[in-house]
Formats: C-alpha cells, sequence, structure tokens
C-alpha cells in the first residue's frame, strides 16, 4: 500500500527534473497503467534478455576507493538541507571508478552524459511530509530498431541499481548522519523510454531495503506504473 500512495503522492509534472525536455514545454497529461509485480517474471519482457543481462553482466560490488565525489555549487559541501539536493552518478567502463555529483540543481551541461551514457540521475521530493528519493534511468530514445538494446539496459539498470544507492549513501553521508529518517524514504524508479512498456516507474521500497537487494531478477513484491503520454 505504501507503494501506491507513493506513486499518487509523488507523481507529478513536478516529478520530471528540471532540463529533462524541450525549454518551457508544457507538461502533458498521463496516462498510468498500474500492476503489481508479486507475480512471476513479466509475460510482456523477454526472459532470455533478462537471462542474458543476468550472466553476461556480473553484479558490481560497491567499493569506496573507487568513488569520487564532487560538490557543485559554493559552500555546497556544508549545504545540510534536503531538497533542492540532485545526484549524478557516472562511471567509467575501463576502470570501474565511479563519480557522483551532488548539486541543488541541475542543468543541461550535466545531463549530457545522462542521454548519451549510462548516468543514473536522483533527486530529493518531499509531498506532504513524505520523502521519496526519485531516480531517473535513460533506457531508450526515439529508434525503434533499439528495442532489443533497450529491453537489456533495462535490465542492467535494474540489477546495479543497489550500487547506485549505495553509492548515494556513502558519498552523501554527512546528510544521512544528520537525517537518519530519510534510510526511509521510498524509492521511486523511473525509466525513460520512447517505447512505451519500457516508459515505466517502479517503486522500490524504503531506501534501506532497496539499497540491500541481493538477488536478480528481483521484481517480487515490488510495484511497477507503465506511464504513456496522451
Amino acid at each position: 500500500m505504501a507503494c501506491h500512495y507513493a506513486y499518487y503522492a509523488s507523481f507529478s509534472p513536478s516529478v520530471t527534473l528540471r532540463g529533462f525536455g524541450a525549454k518551457n514545454r508544457e507538461p502533458r497529461p498521463f496516462q498510468v497503467h498500474l500492476s503489481s509485480i508479486s507475480s512471476p517474471v513479466r509475460a510482456s519482457y523477454n526472459t532470455l534478455i533478462s537471462e542474458a543481462a543476468r550472466l553476461l553482466v556480473p553484479t558490481a560490488i560497491f567499493e569506496a576507493s573507487k568513488l569520487k565525489v564532487v560538490f557543485m555549487g559554493e559552500g555546497l559541501k556544508s549545504y545540510s538541507a534536503i531538497i533542492p539536493r540532485t545526484y549524478i552518478l557516472s562511471h567509467c567502463d575501463f576502470t570501474a571508478n565511479l563519480t557522483l555529483t551532488i548539486s541543488n540543481v541541475i542543468n543541461l551541461d550535466q545531463l549530457k552524459g545522462w542521454y548519451n551514457n549510462d548516468d543514473v540521475v536522483a533527486e530529493w521530493k518531499k509531498v506532504k511530509e513524505t520523502m521519496f528519493l526519485n531516480v531517473h534511468c535513460f533506457v531508450s530514445g526515439p529508434n525503434l530498431l533499439l528495442d532489443v538494446a533497450a529491453e537489456f539496459r533495462y535490465h542492467i539498470f535494474s540489477k546495479e541499481l543497489p550500487l547506485v544507492l549505495k553509492a548515494v549513501l556513502h558519498g552523501d553521508s554527512v546528510l544521512f548522519a544528520e537525517h537518519p529518517e530519510l534510510m526511509d524514504a521510498l524509492v521511486c524508479v523511473y525509466f525513460h523510454s520512447s517505447l512505451p512498456k519500457y516508459n515505466r516507474m517502479e517503486c522500490w521500497g524504503p531506501l534501506k531495503d532497496a539499497a540491500e537487494v541481493k538477488s536478480y531478477p528481483y521484481f517480487n513484491g515490488f510495484i511497477t506504473y507503465h506511464i504513456s503520454r496522451r
């Protein structure tokens, strides 16, 4: 039930990060299709691709020594406010090093890697005294030939999300030490795609649990939302 509340309370045009689209574009209404994922693996997804993602891409183990933390903005390192606060996590394929950029605003220059690479963007939201960590992953653009690649990217992002959350917890540890209640914030993961079946939001539950998920695929008990625009 908490996940149902998380979606209806948090999903609004304000959820979209600044810069995630054309400037001054009017938000369009959403059509939402809700389904539980407590059943076996979704029939609408290719289980072969899911298995390929599991076997071909080893699950990354978070190593603090490989994480570089960058605070953008004057005085941000001592900035203790939760909102606005955003994260961009990028990685190097050759060294497996991670870079976590923490700032109080996201601009288009910072988002270049989000569209072209595998960067993950996250931000804090507060709705009716309830905190949410909204995570954004770019799955695919307007190229229908990338259907298989989009599904593979979807599974990879899902598989590596616990590492992303661990990087946020470690990189912004001062914030979590000052606000331990954030460990109970609900994690809402938005997968962005031009393909409707991958353009979805999943509620992963409290941050303290989502960061510790160890098996893949781990859909049981989660709530997913298919999102389409009119």
